[in-house]
């Protein structure tokens, strides 16, 4: 299984090639982008030409009316180069923020499309600053950054053929700078890059850590744990911020380096042209026209400076994007069609490990009917929970055969495999929102079926007391009871109606009348569903058609209630010490 820590880097290049895909749709808005660029520049260029005409042909002449001329042509040149820039700047910039708002998406779609063994490993937190913080990133590139590299080019070319169609001498003076200049900004941008590297890294840590924390909250205050959380935050935080403040001060200093540059280049052009060599050269228009030159010279080339931070900030954003992207952890989906249903299952020599580690699950082997219920039992570990971890194809790689009907699991698709097999998990997760879209998540179903299962599972009295099913569960479920959010988990399954049911020890956390309201729903859908049920109640092992005893991976005994209680093995041990104490069931032993 590969690791996206230890996937190859990608470098600059192909990094910005990866994006190509996402940008294509939007190629027209590109292209306009492409063609607006040129002009855009030639206009900006010809204002100091046009500047040297008015200073030499009109001022000092005396020729007003060539000078009225010529001042218009400037106001309009100014004018349709603000227009063009204005055009390349919005084509580009709607065109790059449809381009990431793919990329997000597709960042998305692949996390919820992940394994669940990668969601096992990675924090949450890190898969949110993927989607989030690195996004934001790249956006900022390629609106306020990289949008305009293309202009700048352009833009630093035309300047450079003006100045030397005007003084090749002069121009070749002033270019004496250009090789020191080029070689600070690539050993800056080096740095910068690893730099940036460091603070995407720190942040995803950082995020993980506060998500983790904050799920975790009622935890950390139980226990008092304020300050050792708070204290481990701000080493996390220390890294994020020492490594940010290292990116800023080299990119002031960049920065600071090209606009000392700069002035030192009017510096030099005053100096060289008051020499006497180039008195009968140099005049005043030609002085006026090459200061501006160099002002609209370094103009790109200082902002240059600052979209190195920016860009070596996205190219560290996309190299973790891509970390996440390239890495291929997911389930794959069959062919088939699972069409009709009706519930049976059977599972043969199935062995399953997660990831490198040993075995959890030894040669499996046992067949549910429709409607049956068969109850899944033992000791923490023992690998109840896998086996319906399984089915549902939440982790692959089992050995053996596991078959819906007379199809392999690993044959049908993954959509008809979850359609056709529900889970009722112990711990509740209701989004906030509507009870009609904590049942239904997205799918069609009418406001009666849905009330239909409500009424199954008898979560009426809570529904009810929420508001109906326009009402509102608030974040976390934190406005219904263990059991009532129990029960509200029971009735979505059913309402999406399911063949197969799995009950993965939903009862465990709720009190005897919420169970004994699940237990009255289990019972009615009997003759139309396979359960299977992984629990540690006495109520619904008794009930269960047959019952599955694990040990440490593999299954023991099987049989009902009363059979294996008589041979009095390790369905009748754990009886007496799990079951047995407390329970209103136990005069039926």
């Amino acid at each position: 299984m590969s690791d996206p820590a230890n996937a190859p880097k990608r470098t600059d290049w192909q990094l910005f090639r990866a994006l190509l895909p996402y940008a294509r749709p939007h190629a027209w808005l590109y292209a306009i982008a492409v063609l607006c660029a040129p002009v855009s520049a030639s206009l900006v260029v010809a204002q100091p030409w046009l500047l040297k005409q008015v200073i030499d042909e009109h001022i000092i002449p005396g020729d007003l009316d060539g000078l009225q001329r010529t001042a218009l042509m400037f106001l309009v040149v100014v004018v349709a180069g603000f227009i063009a820039e204005a055009l390349y700047t919005l084509a580009l910039s709607y065109a790059a923020m449809q381009t990431i708002t793919g990329l997000r998406k597709d960042v998305y779609a692949h996390s919820l499309k992940m394994a669940r063994s990668y969601h096992d490993r990675v924090p949450t937190g890190r898969l949110l600053t993927r989607a989030t913080s690195d996004i934001e990133a790249l956006g900022e590139t390629l609106t306020a950054g990289a949008v305009t590299i293309l202009l700048d080019v352009m833009l630093v070319v035309g300047v450079l053929v003006a100045m030397f169609t005007l003084d090749a001498k002069l121009t070749g003076a002033l270019l004496f700078m250009a090789p020191p200049l080029a070689i600070i900004i690539e050993v800056i941008r080096r740095i910068m890059r690893k730099l940036f590297l460091r603070v995407r890294t720190s942040l995803a840590e950082l995020n993980a850590f506060l998500a983790e924390r904050l799920n975790g909250i009622r935890v950390v205050q139980l226990h008092s744990d304020e300050d050792r959380t708070l204290a481990a935050f701000d080493e996390r935080l220390s890294t994020f911020r020492n490594a940010t403040i290292q990116t800023n001060v080299w990119d002031a200093m960049l920065f600071a380096i090209v606009d000392g540059l700069s002035s030192v280049s009017v510096a030099m052009l005053l100096w060289y042209a008051s020499g006497g060599a180039l008195d009968d050269i140099v005049t005043a228009g030609l002085l006026a026209a090459f200061i501006e030159y160099i002002s609209k010279l370094f103009q790109p080339i200082r902002e240059f400076s600052q979209k190195v931070a920016v860009i070596q900030r996205a190219f560290s954003a996309l190299e973790k994007i891509y970390g996440l992207l390239d890495h291929k952890e997911l389930i794959a989906s069959g062919d088939t069609t699972l069409e009709g249903h009706t519930g049976a299952l059977t599972l043969t020599n199935v062995s399953f490990a997660y990831g490198d580690g040993p075995d959890v699950l030894h040669n499996i082997n046992l067949v549910v009917q429709p409607g049956e219920v068969v109850a899944l039992v033992g000791r923490t570990g023992s690998g109840k929970s896998t086996i319906g971890k399984l089915l549902t194809r939440a982790y692959q790689g089992y050995r053996g055969s596991i078959c819906l009907g007379e199809h392999e699991l690993t044959d049908l698709n993954l959509g008809d495999i979850r359609t056709t097999v529900g889970t009722v998990l112990q711990d509740v997760q209701l989004f906030p929102g509507e009870v009609r879209f904590n049942l239904a998540l997205g799918a069609d179903l009418s406001d009666e079926a849905l009330q239909t299962a409500i009424d199954q599972v008898h979560a009426t009295e809570a529904v009810e007391r929420l508001g109906g099913l326009g009402g509102r569960i608030e974040n976390g479920g934190r406005n219904l009871s263990v059991g009532e959010g129990q029960l509200l988990a029971f009735a979505r399954t059913m309402a999406h109606d399911a063949p197969i049911v799995i009950l993965d020890e939903a009862t465990a956390s709720v009190d005897t009348l919420t169970e004994a309201r699940i237990q009255q729903a289990t019972q009615a859908i009997l003759d139309r569903k396979t359960v299977l049920v992984v629990a540690h109640r006495l109520s619904t092992v008794m009930t269960a058609d047959r019952i599955a005893v694990l040990d440490q991976g593999r299954i023991v005994e099987i049989g009902s209630h009363q059979s294996l209680l008589a041979k009095n093995g390790a369905y009748a041990d754990l009886f007496h010490t799990q079951f047995e104490h407390g329970s209103p069931q136990k005069a039926k032993h």
